[in-house]
């Protein structure tokens, strides 16, 4: 991996985690009068977007070490480049997480009253970090990590696959933009929808050190662990289903006879260009 790639990787997930962990400290640290829970998703999905368009050229769409982990599985990525991804990853969202700290630090203070905690109407750690609503139970929090997850990764994995009806390139990342977004709309009200092990990791890492202390790890009888190992279950399991259900069953060679998105939308502009050239021919 080179220099540049690393950095990319960094500000990938540093640009993401600004623009979601920026709305979540604004809607919350002003009790909801400039902005509500959907300026949070739609924020985090035009982070989803911007940073991949930012940076596609120099790491590619490797924003989640639960999808690079399936991706060197499939063979889209080589084994070595794992850890360095998720070390990249974790540290760019610490570094996006620190920048909002900073950025709503005086906020943040305001509303908790000067005291950083987990718990109470005055809590700011969940700005940061995912945590399970109080009626959750354990095996509910990582079933619902496991499903947004898995429906991520079952979303994402058909984008680009010659045999089926692949996305055109330069619109892959609105589409999985917007398929976080349907995520995130639906399936957050239990515990955050983490999706990504780095995402909530990155960000409890800063709570840790700037002030929150050993309570984000130890909270809700340590439940941390549960947004970094059930993604990457969910992960897994999405791609187990795409590859038995979807892959497996499309035919060895690319299907050229059926029109793919980008070869539509082409084909439409011509026949209207066609039509109003033989309109002014006529007149």
């Amino acid at each position: 991996m080179t220099k540049m790639t690393k950095i990319g990787l960094r500000l990938k997930l540093s640009f993401v985690i600004l623009f979601g962990l920026a709305a979540a400290a604004q809607v919350k640290t002003s009790r909801e009068t400039k902005g509500q829970t959907l300026s949070i998703h739609l924020s985090w999905a035009v982070g989803v977007m911007s940073a991949t368009f930012l940076t596609k050229g120099i790491s590619g769409a490797h924003l989640n070490p639960a999808v690079s982990l399936c991706f060197c599985i499939l063979g889209r990525l080589q084994w070595g480049y794992l850890v360095p991804y998720f070390l990249s990853q974790v540290v760019g969202a610490y570094v996006g997480a620190a920048l909002v700290y900073a950025l709503y630090y005086d906020a943040i203070m305001e509303f908790s009253e000067g005291v950083l905690t987990v718990y109470g109407p005055n809590e700011t750690a969940s700005i940061f970090a995912t945590y399970p609503s109080e009626y959750l139970s354990l095996a509910g929090s990582f079933l619902d990590q496991v499903v947004g997850t898995g429906t991520l990764l079952l979303c994402i994995l058909s984008l680009t696959e010659k045999r089926n009806t692949p996305a055109p390139p330069d619109l892959i990342a609105p589409i999985v933009a917007g398929i976080v977004l349907g995520i995130i709309m639906s399936m957050s009200a239990n515990c955050g929808a983490a999706l990504n092990p780095a995402r909530d990791l990155g960000p409890r890492l800063l709570t840790l050190t700037a002030g929150w202390g050993t309570e984000v790890f130890t909270c809700y009888n340590y439940w941390f662990w549960v947004p970094i190992v059930a993604p990457i279950t969910g992960a897994l399991a999405g791609t187990s289903l795409y590859l038995f259900f979807i892959e497996w069953q499309l035919p060895d060679e690319p299907m050229e006879k059926l029109p793919t998105i980008s070869t539509v939308i082409k084909n439409s502009s011509a026949i209207l260009e066609k039509e109003v050239v033989l309109k002014s021919t006529h007149f």
